[in-house]
């Protein structure tokens, strides 16, 4: 090939999350030689946004909360501001695409849902390419998702990150997509393993059920503090350290309050190295009630944590029940009867934690590069 294909990822900030953790791993593996990749942010923000390779070019439109003023007054008038901004461009792609991005590409991709509209509505003569990581069947608010899968219907290509998330649009809605492939989100298992051994990590209270994810309502954490104050009332001694930041922060902080659990189910935050949390647990919980294909799972395998997940979304195409994990279903009691079993079977625990070491070598993280990089190279051609 004589010259680069031109792609334009667009997303809205690098918050820490999964969906920022799979730009960034294929902007890592992504063969140079084939591909010029630019990535358009709505805001330069978050944890990850010092991480994106060199060789990457950035366009942020707006600057990230970290460089706003630290007085409130100012800070307030400065989101208010940066709000507008954002709202205007996505009225105009037209005005965006002139000041910004002044150069034309050959394939546009919406890294996720909230990023749709933008490729769309651009008025770049592109391919559009889509990535969809979300289980449609959790939601209720069915304006919402008809206008997430009937806007899917209008890209070149869509990537969807399980079997079961176009599956579920099938079955629920009888919509299929033959210009659609699923290539499961990459697993970096080595790179976890190196970095859990960077610093010491200890918990007071044994044994701890580590969990890593944005805290959002339909991650269930709420859920999760309330069999952690079951299990407590009934004597099964145990803690649960938390990973992650987000907009349930403050309420899950009052719930621990009022349950009186504040010094046993830990609230960490976002961590830039979440692993040697991980690594120094003794047990890992994922109780989200809606899921694509979590890295995390494949992730806590590698570091040979056994693992409890709820049997939501590509899961259980990443744990075998009662193999190498244990599935529950994500309601109070089913993950009560979960965490019990790990709490007193230790037969079971060390079964799953001799199972893993086996497992991990089915996450294949060359074959999905191959298949992005196939995909890339079918629409470019078909641009010609």
């Amino acid at each position: 090939m004589s010259q680069k294909i031109k792609v334009l990822f667009y997303h809205r900030s690098m918050e820490m999350g999964g969906v920022e953790r799979v730009i960034l791993d294929l902007f890592q593996n992504l063969p140079q030689e084939l591909f010029d990749i630019t990535l358009l942010l709505n805001t330069f923000q978050g944890e990850l946004r010092n991480e994106i390779p060199p060789h990457i070019k950035v366009i942020s439109v707006q600057k990230g909360r970290e460089d706003m003023s630290a007085k409130k007054p100012i800070r307030f008038f400065q989101l208010v501001k940066r709000a507008i901004i954002l709202w205007y461009y996505r009225k105009n792609p037209k005005a965006l695409y002139n000041k910004y991005i002044k150069t034309d590409f050959d394939i546009e991709v919406a890294s996720g849902y909230t990023d749709f509209d933008s490729v769309l509505n651009s008025p770049m003569k592109a391919r559009k390419v889509a990535w969809f990581h979300t289980d449609v069947s959790y939601d209720p608010d069915q304006k919402r998702v008809m206008h997430r899968i009937t806007s899917l219907k209008k890209f070149d290509w869509v990537i969807f990150g399980s079997r079961q998330t176009r599956d579920i649009i099938n079955e629920l809605y009888n919509i299929e997509y033959p210009n659609s492939s699923v290539i499961y989100n990459a697993i970096k298992i080595e790179e976890a393993r190196k970095k859990s051994l960077e610093f010491p990590v200890f918990y007071n209270q044994r044994p701890v059920f580590s969990s890593m994810g944005r805290l959002h309502v339909r991650k269930n954490y709420h859920t999760l503090m309330k069999v952690h104050k079951r299990l407590l009332d009934e004597g099964y001694n145990h803690s649960i350290a938390v990973i992650g930041g987000g907009t349930e922060m403050e309420n899950l902080k009052n719930q621990a309050k009022d349950l009186g659990v504040e010094k046993s189910y830990l609230l960490l935050d976002s961590q830039i190295n979440p692993y040697p949390y991980i690594k120094n647990s003794d047990y890992f919980i994922f109780p989200s009630e809606s899921e694509s294909y979590p890295l995390t799972i494949g992730e806590v395998m590698g570091l040979e944590i056994p693992a409890i997940s709820t049997n939501v979304g590509g899961i259980p195409e990443m744990i075998e029940h009662n193999y190498d994990g244990l599935l529950v279903e994500p309601n109070e009691e089913s993950i009560y009867q979960g965490m019990k079993s790990f709490l007193t079977d230790n037969e079971l625990v060390e079964k799953i934690k001799r199972n893993s070491k086996v497992s991990v070598t089915k996450f294949d993280n060359d074959q999905i590069y191959r298949q992005v990089t196939s995909v890339f190279e079918k629409q470019y051609k078909l641009k010609q």
